[in-house]
């Protein structure tokens, strides 16, 4: 899969200081997405359980015991990751992952 970008995942863990824990989950998601063939929802279960599948493409990541979330938008066809938020579970709650 080609994720873009890692820029926004490197940012949320720069944001602040004392989130070595994200920067790692963040960095070990980005390494298997990038590996990754996801053709269908179902290979994204497959690897990642907990992950909820939203409608259009829209997918949601719990990271460190549910700290953070992250919300992507997955081409299937195209093989690509769009990220369109990360962040702690309590800014995830103020946001809607169908329209981020």
């Amino acid at each position: 899969m080609r994720v873009i970008s890692k820029q926004t995942l490197r940012r949320f863990w720069e944001s602040t200081s004392g989130r070595t824990d994200a920067k790692r989950a963040l960095e070990a998601w980005h390494r298997e997405a990038k590996r990754a063939t996801w053709r269908s929802p179902q290979d994204v279960k497959r690897l990642y359980a907990s992950a909820s599948i939203l409608k259009g493409g829209r997918v949601v990541f719990n990271l460190c015991g549910n700290r953070y979330r992250l919300v992507v938008r997955i081409n299937f066809k195209q093989q690509i990751v769009f990220i369109r938020f990360v962040g702690t579970h309590a800014e995830y709650d103020a946001i809607d992952a169908e329209t981020v």
